[in-house]
């Protein structure tokens, strides 16, 4: 399968970001959102790490987003995550909740990019250039690099809530629909972090008598 390269990068020349999202189909807990810009071409190390992170194993991405930190505070990036919360989402539905954390994280970078690639085909309102790129988390080096820093940082942001919130499981399927997830949601009812509006979740509210 071919991997994503810097392509689309220099071909657009200035400085060019990548965004995507992590968690946009969980019942539970925020979407985030990363955005990375490269201020020279990754070197082979580097992009040899990088991938759409859904085909990298957890350790995989542990590894890719360290080396990214590293990267960044040798100068050779800038990089941000932006997150909107459970109540937010509710209010906002998810397309648009996951559009503010991806305005979020664009604000975060310090650094206005010359043209933004989003991964998909639908773009949050910007005031730069955007670009929306079908399947950029396999074909650009900056949209692979963010999907990989979006994913790693809401997954620890789920082990903590799992800390706090035990009987979910959310640390081992991260608020996804599983069925170890939908069986603890029917038994205990949600948390103040599942998402109200998913439907699963507002099952589970009329049966133990919430509204």
């Amino acid at each position: 399968m071919p991997r994503p390269d810097f392509a689309i990068e220099r071909a657009a020349g200035g400085l060019v970001a990548g965004v995507d999202e992590a968690g946009r189909g969980p019942l539970a807990g925020p979407v985030m959102a990363g955005c990375v810009l490269f201020l020279r071409p990754p070197g082979a190390g580097l992009a040899a790490l990088l991938d759409d992170s859904k085909r990298l194993s957890a350790a995989q991405r542990g590894r890719a987003h360290d080396a990214l930190r590293a990267a960044a505070a040798l100068g050779l990036l800038r990089a941000a995550v932006g997150a909107a919360s459970t109540r937010e989402i509710g209010r906002h539905n998810i397309l648009g909740a996951t559009h503010l954390a991806m305005r979020r994280a664009v604000a975060r970078l310090g650094l206005r990019p010359d043209l933004v690639l989003i991964d998909g085909n639908r773009a949050p309102p910007l005031d730069v250039a955007v670009r929306c790129v079908v399947g950029g988390d396999g074909l650009s080096l900056s949209i692979a690099a963010a999907s990989i820093l979006a994913k790693v940082m809401r997954d620890r942001c789920m082990k903590r809530l799992c800390a706090r919130w035990p009987a979910y499981g959310f640390a081992g399927h991260q608020g996804y629909p599983t069925a170890v997830h939908r069986a603890a949601l029917a038994g205990h009812g949600p948390c103040p972090h599942h998402r109200r509006g998913f439907a699963p979740v507002e099952l589970a509210l009329l049966a133990h008598g919430f509204t």
